[in-house]
Parts: structure tokens; C-alpha cells; sequence
């Protein structure tokens, strides 16, 4: 991912795809009346298990009585401060939703260029979810009746590191306490043959997270080891396998499983998908990847309509952002395996009596809130 942050053109290129809602699932809710008053930001911190606190930033657009939340998950921690303290931004007015997402082009979001473009998707994110919550309670209607979509009981799985050195200690903890759970483990140096073998006896994984596509020290996986690539695939037999990094080697390792390779960190359109290297059978859709709730949407469509299976992941909410991720799973791919577990099962040691998967929607009935 670019470190380059040119919010003009990648505004172009992506107004070029998605002015035109049509017949969309788009169209059902691009032309919501909502009002804006004014706007405020919470800041959300919590200590995670490796040690770091991550930080987000919860949005608020007020108006008509009504209050519109979001959530930005930008994972840099003066982003947010610049945000809360010294961002000027004129959103007061009255809009249809599509017409706000065409006022935030020309808003800056952003008090001084972010260390990565995508952040620029993120930061969106979290304005277009809060209009979106905000346009539904005005109109008094839920996201999934205006979309005419029912929502149906959310999988879940729980995303995991295993240690180092790797050991399957850290999940046998987990099902001690909960038998039926699922995981997405993240691949690392210390994975032998014998741990593969051994979770694979275990039956319990639903996709292996390579992360090969990052090139940032805070999320980037292993360096790219055809070997290894080639016996987690053979071993772990029915997970997912994402994230790759294919050079002629790995893609020699991975032939035999391209139905069971899927893609996350690279993407953020339509276009993403349609130019990866072979067609995929899944991917992991991320709104806050997206940005643009147009985006999101069409993509929906087009996976469903290309035959794609999708699941659904989030980037450590801690706030109304993870009801959000939970609540569109719960409408486009709800049986998919979905890293998107209520937050207490991000903590290194868990305790009985949390929510099971899978967890039944019970949202508001107004709204996009889960």
C-alpha cells in the first residue's frame, strides 16, 4: 500500500465508477433526505492483548432530533488526535445521501496528508456509515427494510495468533470453554509442518491469514515461503487462504488451490477484484476499505452476480464501527466466515458466558446499527 496520499485523483478515479447509481441497491438508498446540524468526535482507546492501544475516533451527525453515528478506524494515533482537536469541517446542511457523499470530495477530512491512502478510504468510512445511520433514523426506517434485504443469524469465527513459537495451546484454551468455535489463524515464521498437521486434526480453522500483501511493520506476516505456503495449503485441507504473496515460486506452491485462495488487504473496489490474477472464488469484504458506500454496495452486487464468495472482516471497532461490519454481514454473506466477533473475544484470555455464533440479529428498528 502506497504511502503517496493524492485525495484529488483517487477521488476522480473512483467518482468515474460510481456516479451512476441505476438499479442498484444503491439507488434504494442514495436519494434518503438528511439533515445535518452539527457534528462531534469521541475519542475510543482500549489496550489490546499484544500491548498496544488502539485508538478510533466515533463521528457524530446530529439533526432532526436524530443523531447519526460512525466510526473512524484509522490505525494512526495523530490522525485521530488532528481530527478531534484541529479539523475545520463545514458539514452543517441539507443533503439527500448521495449528495453528502459528493460534499465530502470536497471537505477536508484530513489536517495534513495521512501516512497511507487508504486511510483516506477509512476516514470516509466513518462519515459515510454515520450520514447513512443518520438519513434511515430520519426517514424511520432500518438499513435492511430499505434495502428490502432480511437479515439472518451472523457466523462468526475468532482471529488468532498462535504464539511464538507457533503452538495450538491458544486455541485448545479457547474451546475449553467454547467447543464450537471457529477460527482465522494468521500464518507465521515459527508454523511447522507438525503444527499444520496438528490443526488440521483439530478441524476447527476456517481460513489462514498469509499476509502477504502488507508492507507495513504493524501487519505485515511472514516473508512470502513457498514451502511453507505449499504444506499449510496441503495440510489445512477446506480454510480459506489469504492474502498471498505470489511470485513464480509461491504461485508454484499454491496451483493446485486457487479455489480456496481469497483476498483482503488489496481490496477496495470492484475494480480490485476484477483485475487480480486469476478469478477468485472469495473474498474478505471490509467496508472501511471501501470508503464510499456506493462502492460497497455495487461490490456486493457484483460478487453476487460474479458468484463470489464473500465473508466479512473488521479492523479492530471498538465502537458503533462493529455493529456496522456485524450488521451488513448479517445481510450479504451471513454464513461466510466472518471475523467480526463481538470485541470481548479479543482478548487474550476469555471468559464464559460471551455470545455464541451464531449470534442473532437484533437491531434497532430504525437505522444502521447492529
Amino acid at each position: 500500500m502506497s504511502a503517496i496520499w493524492d485525495q484529488g485523483a483517487l477521488l476522480d478515479t473512483r467518482r468515474a465508477l460510481i456516479d451512476d447509481p441505476g438499479v442498484s441497491l444503491y439507488a434504494k438508498v442514495a436519494d434518503l433526505p438528511l439533515e445535518i446540524a452539527e457534528h462531534s468526535f469521541e475519542s475510543l482507546a482500549q489496550v489490546v492483548p499484544s500491548g498496544f492501544t488502539r485508538k478510533t475516533t466515533l463521528i457524530r451527525l446530529r439533526g432532526g432530533g436524530e443523531e447519526g453515528q460512525g466510526e473512524d478506524v484509522i490505525w494512526n494515533d495523530e490522525d485521530h488526535r488532528l481530527l478531534q482537536q484541529e479539523a475545520d469541517l463545514s458539514l452543517a446542511g441539507t443533503y439527500t445521501l448521495d449528495e453528502f457523499s459528493h460534499r465530502l470530495d470536497e471537505t477536508p477530512l484530513f489536517v495534513k496528508p495521512p501516512g497511507r491512502s487508504d486511510y483516506t478510504l477509512y476516514r470516509r468510512w466513518g462519515f459515510e456509515s454515520a450520514a447513512l445511520d443518520l438519513a434511515l433514523r430520519q426517514a424511520g426506517v432500518s438499513l435492511a427494510d430499505a434495502l428490502g434485504i432480511e437479515m439472518k443469524p451472523l457466523t462468526f469465527v475468532i482471529s488468532t495468533g498462535l504464539g511464538d513459537p507457533a503452538s495450538v495451546e491458544p486455541l485448545r484454551r479457547r474451546l475449553e470453554l467454547y467447543p464450537d468455535m471457529r477460527f482465522k489463524l494468521d500464518l507465521s515464521e515459527s508454523w511447522t509442518p507438525e503444527l499444520a498437521a496438528e490443526l488440521a486434526e483439530m478441524g476447527t480453522v476456517d481460513c489462514v491469514d498469509l499476509k502477504g500483501l502488507y508492507d507495513s511493520d504493524d501487519f505485515s506476516g511472514p516473508a512470502a515461503n513457498p514451502e511453507q505456503y505449499r504444506f499449510v495449503a496441503d495440510t489445512i485441507g477446506g480454510a480459506w487462504i489469504e492474502d498471498p504473496y505470489l511470485d513464480e515460486a509461491t504461485r508454484d506452491a499454491l496451483a493446485a488451490h486457487h479455489d480456496r485462495i481469497t483476498w483482503d488487504a488489496n481490496i477496495h473496489s470492484i475494480a480490485d477484484i476484477a483485475t487480480l490474477p486469476f478469478k477468485p472464488t472469495g473474498v474478505n469484504m471490509k467496508p472501511s476499505r471501501f470508503g464510499f458506500l456506493s462502492e460497497l454496495l455495487r461490490t456486493y452486487e457484483y460478487c453476487d452476480g460474479q458468484r463470489i464468495r464473500m465473508y466479512g472482516g473488521g479492523q479492530f471497532e471498538l465502537g458503533v464501527g462493529r455493529g456496522q461490519v456485524q450488521y451488513l454481514a448479517s445481510l450479504f454473506h451471513p454464513d461466510g466466515a466472518n471475523d467480526v466477533a463481538p470485541l470481548p473475544y479479543n482478548e487474550s484470555e476469555l471468559v464464559a458466558g460471551l455470545p455464541i455464533s451464531p449470534l442473532l440479529p437484533a437491531p434497532p428498528p430504525t437505522g444502521f446499527r447492529w
